[in-house]
C-alpha cells in the first residue's frame, strides 16, 4: 500500500549516459525488465518535444543485471541489524534497521501479504520516509492515503509515464489490497512525524549521475555538468539508501535562485497566474485537514505530480482544483516551487 511504490530490487550499479558503470552493490529493482525493456533511454525521453522531464521521471535501463549474493551481511551505521542481500531484496519484507524510531509496524507494513501485496516499508521504509523514486508518507492524513490508494484502483490516479515501474506496481497492488488492510497502513504512517531529510543547494555545477534503481546518483566526487533547469536529487549514501535504511538523508541541487522563485510564486500566486499554496496547503505547507503537507517533501516527486496534474495523467478527488492551479505553470515554475517546499521542514 504505497502511494508511489519502488518494486522489488537487487544491488547493482546502473548506466551513465555515454557509458557504463561497473555493477558494485546498488539495488535494482527486479521488476525494472518487464516494465522498461522496450522503453528509450533516458536521453532520447529527454529530448522528445513536450516530454515529461526525464530527471523526475527516471527510468532504469533494460540491461540491468542482478549481482549474485555472496551471502555476506550487510549493515548501516548506528543499527546492530545485519542482513543478506537475498534478504534485502524481498518485497515482503520491511528491514527494520531503527526500531526504537517507531512504533510497531502493522504486518501489512513489515510483511504485506503474499503473493499481491508487497510490504509498505519495503519501499517507503519502516518510519515512511520513501525516497526519490516514490514519497515520504509519514505524516500525511490517514484520509488522503486511503482515498489516494482508492484512486490508484480506479485507475484514477495515473502518471504521464505510465511505463515507470513505481506506479504500474502501485496500480496492482491497489487492486489486492484490502479496505483493512489499507487502513491499518494509512492509520500507522499518519501517526508518524516525518523527519527533515533533504538538503537543498542551490548550484550551477552538478554531479553528473547514473540511474540506479529508478533514482539519480553521482558518477563520481569529481566530475560535473550544467543544472540547467533540472533539480537533481540522489542519496548523500547510496549504499546505505539502497539498504533500505530509513535515516537516509539527500541532496537535491536546483537552479540558483529557484528557492527565492519558487517561495514567491507560493506565497503569491505570482499575480494571478496561480493560486497561493497556503490556501490549501496550510502554514508553512504543513498540511490542511486532509491535504496534504508538501513541505519537506522529495523535489523529484513533486515535479513529477505537477506534471501529472497538468498533463491530464492524474484525476481524482483533489485534480480539478489541481489542475487549475498548475494550468498557467511552466516547468521552471514547477522547478521552482519543488526546490522551495524541499527546503521548508515537514
Amino acid at each position: 500500500m504505497m502511494l508511489e511504490c519502488a518494486g522489488d530490487c537487487t544491488l547493482q550499479r546502473g548506466r551513465k549516459s555515454g557509458g557504463t558503470v561497473k555493477p558494485f552493490g546498488v539495488f535494482l529493482l527486479a521488476m525494472s525488465v518487464v516494465f522498461v525493456a522496450s522503453l528509450p533511454s533516458l536521453g532520447a525521453l529527454a529530448q522528445q518535444a513536450d516530454a515529461p522531464p526525464a530527471w523526475a521521471y527516471v527510468m532504469n535501463p533494460a540491461d540491468f543485471k542482478a549481482p549474485e549474493d555472496d551471502g555476506s551481511l550487510r549493515h548501516v551505521p548506528d543499527s546492530g541489524a545485519a542482513w543478506t542481500l537475498t534478504q534485502l531484496r524481498d518485497r515482503f519484507f520491511a528491514p527494520d534497521w531503527h526500531p526504537e524510531d517507531h512504533p510497531k509496524m502493522p504486518e501489512i507494513v513489515a510483511q504485506g501479504r503474499k503473493p499481491d501485496v508487497l510490504a509498505c516499508g519495503f519501499c517507503h521504509r519502516a518510519d515512511g520516509p520513501g525516497g526519490p523514486e516514490n514519497i515520504g508518507i509519514a505524516g500525511l492524513p490517514a484520509a488522503y492515503i486511503v482515498q489516494q490508494m482508492a484512486e490508484f484502483k480506479s485507475g484514477a490516479r495515473q502518471s504521464a509515464v505510465p511505463e515507470r515501474a513505481p506506479v504500474a506496481m502501485m496500480t496492482s497492488l491497489s487492486r489486492a489490497a484490502s479496505d483493512e488492510e489499507v487502513a491499518a497502513a494509512a492509520a500507522y504512517f499518519s501517526g508518524l512525524k516525518p523527519r527533515k531529510n533533504i538538503t537543498v543547494i542551490e548550484t550551477e555545477m552538478v554531479p553528473k549521475t547514473y540511474v540506479a534503481g529508478w533514482f539519480l546518483a553521482a558518477v563520481n566526487d569529481k566530475d560535473k555538468e550544467p543544472i540547467g533547469m533540472r533539480i537533481i536529487e540522489m542519496p548523500k549514501d547510496v549504499e546505505r539508501f539502497e539498504s533500505r535504511d530509513a535515516r537516509s538523508e539527500f541532496f537535491a541541487y536546483a537552479p540558483v535562485g529557484s528557492i527565492a522563485k519558487g517561495e514567491a510564486l507560493a506565497r503569491t500566486g505570482g499575480d494571478g497566474k496561480t493560486t497561493n499554496c497556503a490556501t490549501c496547503h496550510g502554514p508553512k505547507l504543513k498540511g490542511l485537514g486532509p491535504i496534504p503537507g508538501i513541505a519537506g517533501r522529495s523535489p523529484s516527486y513533486l515535479v513529477r505530480q505537477l506534471y501529472d496534474f497538468k498533463s491530464g495523467a492524474r484525476a481524482g478527488q483533489g485534480s480539478p482544483l489541481m489542475t487549475g492551479v498548475v494550468a498557467n505553470l511552466d516547468e521552471e515554475d514547477f522547478v521552482s516551487l519543488a526546490a522551495y517546499a524541499a527546503s521548508l521542514a515537514p
